[in-house]
């Protein structure tokens, strides 16, 4: 008997890999997790893979032969049919070149090896719970365009549908001003029991009667005019309104020009309401959480670069200073040996939420760049400003006091800081600043460590 035969597969993944290890250790991991896993160790076979059976997302390695995963992710990217499947790179390859041409040639994360599992499946997750919420969203959206087409021919077809209807239906005609010959209101032609319901009245009651003027003044002030307009303009009204009759709150009507008047149909979308509201409070929490370090809690790489991109194009237009600062502990590996993976990862947190208390600009950034290498981007601000952040952080971690007894730096977790600092030019690509503190972060460790360098 299958066990796991009543498991519902979280999600279709291709792993594509040369070494058997790694293809092993991650394809076990995901099946034991309920995942649908799929394993190649070439780009060739990936690529046949995709076209027999779409993944939802694709691992892929970097380093292969004939093909690398750059080639792979390349020739993804440039299929129309293939360009949305999310690619997330999982590398022994740890430069920053390397990392941001991942990125330019469209893949959506960078994991470098050894990895943990617990951070693949972190990063899956993200990808896969976006994927399901927009297709609920669209399903969502699709079944409201098909619910909402409301068709009227004549006072004949509405006459015929009006006791059978789930819907509120009502003709509307014209009472104007004798002299003026403007609207003062709208008399009942004819109406069906489920308006007669919200006017808590009988349809003979209601036939005959000036009605909308008070009763819509009570949801919307502005909705009596905009009735009004309908008919003297011809254009027709949609939307959506609130309005508490029974168990229900909230209703979609569509009006529509019908001789010197207007007909109407109210429904009930109470239900689909509250749904529509839950996707969107889920897809904001969705956007916060997609640009969030699943470790640290602060920024993460992707809202790193999309920042940079639009801070860089904003300054260049005001020709003011970026800077940036590149910082990477000193002696992690041997921390995180001695120490365990869980203070490896305790001391990450403490450390990115340092910088979050050291910056603290509305405009300023703090993000987890990769690993244990973490950035901060400082709008409006020059290289002495930079320096002057840097040296505020250094003193803050210094004051956080984490032993490293296997440091031959200190006997305290210490960093090394790069600089740079630039005016953006539309003609240069942001990836230059990274380039420059990513050079002077490289110089601070050659100068020993638990310093900073610049580059500019």
């Amino acid at each position: 008997m299958n066990l796991n035969s009543g498991i519902e597969k979280k999600g279709n993944i291709l792993i594509v890999d040369d070494i058997l290890e790694n293809l092993q250790l991650l394809r076990n991991a995901l099946l034991k997790l309920g995942y649908t896993v799929r394993s190649v160790t070439s780009g060739r076979m990936a690529l046949k893979t995709v076209n027999v059976k779409r993944p939802d997302v694709i691992l892929l390695d970097i380093k292969m032969p004939e093909m690398d995963g750059y080639q792979v992710c390349r020739i993804l990217k440039s299929d129309s049919e293939f360009s949305h499947i999310p690619v997330i790179f999982i590398s022994a390859l740890d430069d920053v070149f390397d990392k941001v041409t991942a990125f330019e040639l469209g893949a959506i994360d960078y994991i470098t090896k050894p990895f943990q599992i617990e951070e693949v499946v972190a990063r899956l997750e993200n990808q896969l719970t976006i994927q399901r919420q927009q297709q609920l969203l669209e399903k969502e959206n699709i079944k409201r365009r098909e619910t909402e087409e409301v068709l009227y021919q004549s006072r004949a077809l509405l006459a015929s549908v009006l006791n059978s209807s789930l819907d509120g239906i009502a003709a509307m005609q014209a009472v104007r001003n004798t002299e003026t010959g403007e609207i003062e209101d709208f008399e009942c032609l004819v109406v069906n029991p489920v308006i007669a319901r919200a006017f808590k009245c009988s349809r003979e009651e209601m036939i005959g009667k000036l009605a909308l003027k008070n009763f819509f003044s009570n949801i919307d002030l502005e909705l009596f005019d905009r009735f009004v307009n309908i008919v003297e303009t011809g254009e027709s009204l949609e939307q959506d309104f609130y309005y508490e009759s029974g168990k229900y709150c909230w209703f979609h009507f569509v009006a529509v020009k019908l001789g010197d008047g207007f007909s109407v149909t109210i429904r009930n979308i109470t239900a689909r309401k509250k749904i529509e509201l839950a996707l969107q409070d889920a897809n904001q929490k969705l956007e916060e959480l997609a640009n969030l370090d699943g470790l640290t809690q602060v920024a993460n790489r992707r809202c790193f670069n999309n920042r940079l991109q639009s801070e860089w194009q904003r300054l260049a237009r005001e020709n003011q200073p970026l800077s940036l600062i590149l910082l990477d502990v000193d002696k992690f590996k041997s921390y995180n040996d001695y120490y365990g993976h869980l203070a490896g990862d305790d001391c990450l947190i403490r450390i990115g939420q340092t910088l979050q208390k050291v910056v603290r600009r509305p405009t300023d950034l703090a993000a987890r760049y990769g690993g244990e290498e973490f950035v901060t981007l400082l709008p409006n601000t020059d290289l002495e400003g930079g320096i002057k952040v840097a040296q505020n952080i250094q003193q803050e971690i210094y004051n956080l006091a984490i032993p490293h007894a296997e440091s031959d730096v200190k006997e305290i977790v210490t960093v090394s800081l790069g600089i740079s600092s630039l005016i953006p030019r539309l003609e240069v690509q942001p990836d230059t600043l990274v380039a420059y503190a990513d050079k002077a972060l490289y110089d601070a460790k050659q100068q020993g460590r638990d310093g900073w360098s610049t580059n500019c």
